[in-house]
C-alpha cells in the first residue's frame, strides 16, 4: 500500500507582549503555511473561542478540506465519463457539537454543490457521480460520519 506524508507548518503569531498568562490575554491567530506552496493562510479560533471571526479557524479548513477532496474526486469522474464540467461551486455547511468539557466533533456535513454541465442526457449521471466521488474521496473516508449532499445540476449546452 502506497503511503502519502504532507507536511504543514503552523506560525502562532498571537503574543500581544504576556504569552498565555491566562486564557483571554492572548489571541489566536497564527499563520498557516507549506513547502513550495505560494502564499499562507491567516488562521484563528471560531469566534466562540476568542478568536478572530476575519481569519479561517480549524473547523473552516476541516469543512474546506472535505469540499475540496470531493470537489476534485467528482471532477476527474466526471471527466472519465465524458461529463464536461463548466462551472462547480459549492456551499458546503456542517455542524460541530461542543460537549460540556469543551471539547467537540463535527456530526454532520453537507455539500451543496451547484454544477454546470453540458449535456443534459449525463444529467442522471453527473448526480450518481456524487456517491462514487464520496466513496473515493481521502479526507471523507476519514470522518466518523456520512458526508451528505444536496447538488444542483444546471445544463448549459451552448458550450
Amino acid at each position: 500500500m502506497k503511503k502519502h506524508n504532507y507536511k504543514i507548518k503552523i506560525e502562532w503569531t498571537g503574543n500581544e507582549g504576556s504569552g498565555t498568562k491566562n486564557y483571554k490575554t492572548y489571541n489566536r491567530n497564527h499563520s498557516i503555511s507549506g513547502d513550495h506552496k505560494s502564499s499562507e493562510i491567516d488562521g484563528s479560533s471560531d469566534p466562540s473561542f476568542l478568536g478572530d471571526k476575519t481569519r479561517y479557524n480549524p473547523e473552516d479548513l476541516f469543512l474546506s478540506s472535505i469540499s475540496s477532496c470531493h470537489m476534485l474526486w467528482y471532477l476527474h469522474l466526471c471527466s472519465a465519463h465524458n461529463i464536461i464540467i463548466t462551472s462547480y461551486y459549492d456551499n458546503a455547511t456542517g455542524i460541530m457539537e461542543e460537549k460540556p468539557n469543551g471539547s467537540g466533533q463535527f456530526t454532520s456535513v453537507t455539500l451543496n454543490p451547484t454544477i454546470t454541465i453540458t449535456n443534459n442526457q449525463k444529467k442522471t449521471k453527473a448526480l450518481e457521480l456524487h456517491e462514487e466521488a464520496n466513496k473515493m474521496c481521502f479526507i471523507a473516508n476519514s470522518c466518523n460520519f456520512k458526508i451528505k449532499h444536496n447538488c444542483n445540476i444546471t445544463i448549459k449546452e451552448d458550450f
